[in-house]
């Protein structure tokens, strides 16, 4: 599928390298090592996410969330991308620019996710850069926001080390395990 002619940016590359890290927009063909990853870390990230559905490592489901990627993408809403080890091809992890508001905002949102055998290993923090260099430079993004937990020390320490700055608490923000929970704000603006 072709990416969205957007008035506000150019095309966006399929796929991001710097360093070992690799990143590109999801493919049905990444369903095996996407669900190995997210089942072998589901109580990893149980903290840290909404509540999984039942039906959500199965092929039918995946092959929904692509189709809905693509056409997030095509309708210039979000921009999802998998993390990949360069060297060795392996499924990392996630990440997606969302919520884009464009006109006088130009901003989105990111989330990300790691799967527990690469965490603190630096992919995030390579990919969370490439994704920041999409956003300014190929989408024409002002601002990225970001939310995590307050007691999420590796995402906080992700957020200041890719040079968000912390703006704020908001109460309630996001509904992660079950419950509604407030979310630390951070932002980056393209300057």
């Amino acid at each position: 599928m072709a990416f969205l002619r957007s008035p506000f940016a150019i095309d966006p590359p399929p796929g991001l390298r710097d360093g070992r890290v690799f990143i590109r927009v999801p493919e049905m063909s990444d369903y095996e090592q996407w669900a190995a990853l997210r089942a072998a870390s589901r109580e990893f990230l149980a903290p840290w996410e909404p509540v999984w559905p039942a039906n959500d490592l199965t092929r039918t489901a995946f092959r929904g969330r692509i189709r809905q990627y693509w056409r997030d993408i095509d309708d210039d809403l979000a921009y999802p991308y998998f993390i990949f080890d360069q060297e060795t091809g392996a499924l990392t992890g996630a990440l997606t620019l969302s919520n884009l508001r464009r006109g006088v905002a130009q901003t989105a949102t990111l989330g990300y996710w790691i799967g527990k055998p690469f965490a603190r290993q630096g992919y995030m923090t390579g990919a969370v850069r490439l994704m920041l260099g999409l956003a300014f430079r190929h989408l024409a993004l002002h601002r990225v926001e970001a939310a995590c937990l307050p007691d999420n020390r590796a995402s906080i320490g992700l957020l200041t080390k890719c040079g968000f700055a912390q703006e704020g608490l908001a109460r309630g923000y996001l509904k992660i395990a079950g419950v509604w929970r407030d979310q630390l704000l951070f932002a980056r603006l393209a300057e």
